[in-house]
């Protein structure tokens, strides 16, 4: 993994087994990078995907096929809204 090129100003302090950061240093090693860099780019990269995977809205062909339909119905007359916006522009003067 290649180590990330951006100003490094904050900090995290971690306690882990002894088991874990020897994991973690092999893994490092293999990627030919530092365990900081190691762990940074591991974390980054599992944090994007965990965050796009909560911030996306996958629908089924129903739930998008109503959504659309929901969308359509929007450009239909709306009797009570154009009401209230001529009631408006009445009390504006326009």
């Amino acid at each position: 993994m290649p180590s990330l090129a951006v100003p490094r100003d904050e900090r995290i302090d971690l306690r882990l087994s002894a088991d874990i950061k020897a994991l973690l240093t092999r893994a490092a090693a293999y990627s030919g990078v530092s365990v900081s860099s190691f762990l940074v780019a591991s974390a980054a990269e599992q944090a994007k995907r965990l965050v796009a995977e909560q911030e996306s809205l996958m629908l089924t062909t129903n739930d998008w096929n109503a959504f659309v339909n929901a969308l359509d119905e929007t450009d239909k007359p709306r009797p009570r809204l154009v009401a209230a916006m001529q009631r408006y522009h009445a009390r504006r003067g326009d």
